[in-house]
């Protein structure tokens, strides 16, 4: 049963990660075989093992919510602030980075990782020349651009993608120094998609600085799909995988969360969808309802009511797992 978790004051982004976090069945069978910390100062300072005594309390409790007090207090002890704004990609990459340090099973780690971890391919190459260099990076969110370099805003999340994994070149002053040419020269930037894991998240870049060093947030309509095929969206030049990984990458959309509001002032809600009953259901702190799809296009956005719900961060389940 999907359970409400209280605001403790300005705690609505947490609350709407760790729903998030918890109604994911990869990630609870994954945190429900933690080795449980020694000491009660460990366990107090453990923030896997205080994200499974919350799931607990969610489970077994017959309120409507809980509140997430216990977490919250050992997250303050790993320098996560109370009381304050958070950015939901930023906090997110922080919850997942203590989860993956604390997790003492290296088989669990191992999991957690595979649960979410992007892996790229980086290649830069001189235009001049044969020089060119690759490597692999891993990524926790593909942080998708929501307007493009002329400031034209991209329409679809297929627009955003496509646009992400687009060559670049590196003109004038981004020209890079050539050691095979033994000058800058004029190099070609490029990205391509290696692996792609059981659990995609996708981080809309919908909050940008002015010239005024002031942040402003984008709410034009950006569409998503509830199915999302990878294979259809990229080229065959976007994508550095054998044919057997690409036939997984088949998506479907498993929560939203949505920003609402300024970017100095807001509120974070998230729209998930149950994979025990495939209905969606839309948490606000507290308050937990039943929603529909059309409930949910309801956060791609709109130019001109920037205060209601916008699309923030995406994550998509693998169809056909390996």
């Amino acid at each position: 049963e999907a359970i409400g978790l209280y605001n403790l004051g300005q705690s609505c982004c947490l609350n709407s990660l760790l729903q998030v976090f918890l109604m994911n069945i990869f990630f609870t069978r994954i945190l429900r075989r933690i080795t449980v910390p020694p000491s009660p100062a460990q366990r107090r300072s453990n923030v896997p093992y205080q994200m499974l005594l919350l799931l607990e309390k969610m489970q077994c409790g017959k309120c409507k919510a809980v509140g997430p007090t216990e977490l919250a207090c050992c997250l303050s002890e790993h320098r996560v602030e109370l009381f304050v704004q958070h950015d939901a990609a930023q906090l997110f990459l922080t919850l997942w980075n203590l989860l993956k340090k604390q997790m003492k099973k290296p088989e669990l780690v191992e999991e957690l990782r595979d649960l979410y971890t992007i892996c790229i391919q980086e290649r830069v190459a001189c235009q001049k020349c044969s020089f060119e260099v690759k490597s692999k990076s891993t990524m926790l969110t593909l942080p998708l651009p929501v307007l493009d370099a002329n400031s034209h805003r991209l329409k679809t999340l297929e627009d955003s993608l496509q646009y992400f994994f687009r060559p670049e070149e590196l003109t004038g002053q981004n020209m890079c120094f050539c050691h095979q040419c033994g000058r800058k020269t004029t190099f070609l930037q490029s990205m391509k998609l290696v692996h792609l894991p059981q659990t995609l998240t996708l981080h809309l870049k919908r909050f940008c600085f002015e010239r005024s060093s002031r942040t402003h947030k984008l709410s034009h309509s950006l569409s998503f799909p509830q199915e999302l095929d990878l294979r259809q969206v990229l080229t065959e030049s976007q994508c550095q995988a054998e044919d057997s990984e690409k036939a997984t990458w088949q998506y479907e959309l498993f929560a939203v969360v949505a920003h609402s509001g300024s970017a100095s002032c807001g509120h974070y809600c998230a729209y998930i969808r149950s994979l025990t009953d495939c209905k969606w259901y839309c948490f606000n702190d507290s308050e937990v309802c039943q929603v529909s799809w059309d409930d949910v296009k309801c956060t791609y956005g709109h130019s001109n009511l920037y205060w209601r719900e916008t699309a923030y961060l995406l994550f998509y389940m693998k169809k056909h797992p390996q």
